[in-house]
């Protein structure tokens, strides 16, 4: 009796949890299909809001500029962050040392981390825009990104990596022949993962984009809109937003089966 009554506390404080959790989020989600202007109350089922984001030519340029850093930044930040991760698994003498350097940017708030990022490009007299803001995330992305790929390797045969090296293949060749197919379904989805925190980033984005609208990307621009009140629009890219991103996240839970270094 005992264990059946536990067993149903922990289910209410688990709904309780995902209800606190998901309420808002559905909320948003249900109002972008409202047909009235209000965010308060419902008048009706319509995408019209849909419809009408295609039709802002702000919203479709912040848009091609999120997609643009979005993806520049990922290839680049799933290029180092796996080539960082087979190099700190190989040097595992230090490895406790490299992991604190390389995954600090993880643990440090996204505002010191933009302000430090700001400070670097005004001492370096960079002009800032999108390609700033993409050397950004980066910087942000490739410490997720080295985690998803070491813990892979946490479980790698390293055996064949010198059986490879009997057979007379060379470092490189080893590494794209053997290490990297290994490695894939990894790289993917750090690769997913940086994608979908690209996308998502906000305060980086506004620090280190510089002067003008030519580099807002779409968390500022809802930013920017949000400043004037909630509006069926901004319910309707936000839902977008978060499709995109449940989508990306859970493409990367499938394609990596372990979890962060140390698990």
């Amino acid at each position: 009796m005992a264990d059946t009554k536990t067993f149903r506390l922990m289910l209410l404080i688990l709904g309780l949890v995902f209800a606190f959790l998901y309420i808002p989020i559905s909320v948003l989600v249900g109002l972008s299909f409202n047909e009235g202007g209000l965010p308060t109350a419902w008048t009706g089922f319509s995408v019209k809001w849909y419809g009408s984001l295609l039709e802002d030519s702000d919203i479709l340029k912040a848009a091609g500029n999120t997609l643009i850093v979005a993806v520049f930044s990922t290839m680049l930040s799933t290029i180092l962050g796996t080539l960082l991760a087979v190099g700190v698994e190989i040097r595992r003498r230090n490895g406790k040392w490299l992991e604190t350097v390389i995954f600090a940017p993880m643990i440090i708030p996204d505002i010191v981390l933009a302000i430090a990022l700001l400070s670097m490009f005004s001492l370096l007299n960079v002009k800032m825009g999108l390609h700033t803001i993409t050397v950004s995330h980066v910087v942000f992305n490739l410490a997720f990104v080295c985690a998803v790929v070491r813990a892979r390797l946490k479980s790698f045969d390293w055996s064949i990596v010198e059986a490879s090296a009997d057979l007379g293949a060379s470092t490189v060749t080893t590494l794209y022949r053997v290490v990297i197919p290994v490695l894939m379904p990894a790289i993917i989805a750090g690769g997913l993962l940086a994608f979908t925190l690209s996308v998502d980033e906000f305060i980086i984005a506004f620090f280190t984009a510089g002067a003008g609208r030519s580099s807002i990307t779409l968390p500022m621009q809802i930013f920017a809109m949000i400043r004037f009140g909630v509006t069926p629009e901004i319910n309707a890219l936000a839902t977008i937003v978060i499709s995109v991103s449940v989508v990306a996240l859970a493409l990367s839970q499938r394609l990596n089966k372990g979890g962060l270094p140390g698990q």
